[in-house]
């Protein structure tokens, strides 16, 4: 367990922006060092001079967790700026919303190359640090999706699975190295996470167009919790090493059917015997 996050550095990826933004501030009012990637220069640049502007505690580089290069960059700048890293929060995310028989292949590379193998590369990147220092968590946000299933959002929530998945794996395989992982499932959050077309990779067609469905999770999701809740449950995980964190009761529901449905699995099984 951290029980000192003191001037010690965390690291968000997505941190430009909705749960990322307030993970940097919550972490940053910890008293930690706070390095920031995202892909959007602008906001970027906001959150850097909201917590003080670039220098002595905060760093913000431009990265695209789609590239592995990039993320690798994110982590040699931190340890060029700051001497290593405790906390990563791997925490960029995209959401195209549509039917799955309407998702089209290049969405699914895009969906899948920044909500996976963005976490995946993260845990390449910075990983190996923190087990050979034996001190640090990792945080892969996840999200609520990862335990149910959303209509118009079976490509995301796909991906949110894995990340579930990939974050359980990981806290075993470093469980005797010092260092925690925790897996963040939000249900809904008031972010521009169903905006995300605004960094579809060049020439990529909007793979959400004008569907009515879209702009009723916009409408939903403006409903949904403060970010700031949920980085307050991530630093509350982070100090008492908590796997799962799930902040928000708004989708316990659903969640539960899906315990249940695992349930009625089982006992379908036992009949068929």
């Amino acid at each position: 367990m951290m029980d000192d996050l003191s001037d010690k550095v965390c690291v968000i990826t997505g941190g430009g922006s909705g749960i990322g933004r307030a993970l940097a501030h919550r972490f940053a009012a910890a008293g930690m060092r706070v390095a920031l990637g995202d892909i959007e220069p602008g906001p970027l640049k906001s959150v850097v001079d909201e917590l003080g502007g670039d220098g002595d505690r905060v760093l913000g580089v431009e990265c695209d967790v789609r590239s592995v290069e990039d993320v690798e960059g994110l982590r040699d700048a931190t340890v060029e700026r700051f001497g290593t890293a405790h906390v990563v929060c791997l925490n960029a995310g995209v959401a195209p919303i549509a039917p799955l028989l309407e998702t089209s292949p290049d969405a699914w590379r895009w969906v899948v190359d920044v909500n996976l193998l963005g976490v995946a590369y993260g845990v390449h990147a910075f990983g190996p640090l923190l087990a050979a220092q034996q001190d640090g968590h990792i945080v892969c946000t996840a999200s609520s999706a990862g335990l149910i299933d959303a209509p118009s959002l079976g490509a995301y929530g796909a991906t949110k699975h894995a990340v579930v998945g990939l974050a359980a794996a990981l806290r075993r395989e470093l469980a005797d190295s010092r260092v925690g992982v925790s897996v963040v499932c939000p249900g809904l959050v008031n972010t521009r996470i169903f905006e995300s077309e605004r960094n579809l990779p060049a020439g990529m067609a909007d793979p959400m167009g004008g569907d009515a469905t879209a702009q009723a999770y916009r409408e939903m999701i403006a409903t949904g919790c403060s970010p700031d809740l949920i980085a307050e449950f991530v630093h509350r995980a982070v100090l008492d090493d908590q796997f799962f964190v799930i902040p928000n009761s708004d989708l316990d529901a659903l969640i539960e059917a899906r315990i249940d449905a695992i349930r009625q699995g089982f006992a379908w099984r036992d009949a068929a015997r």
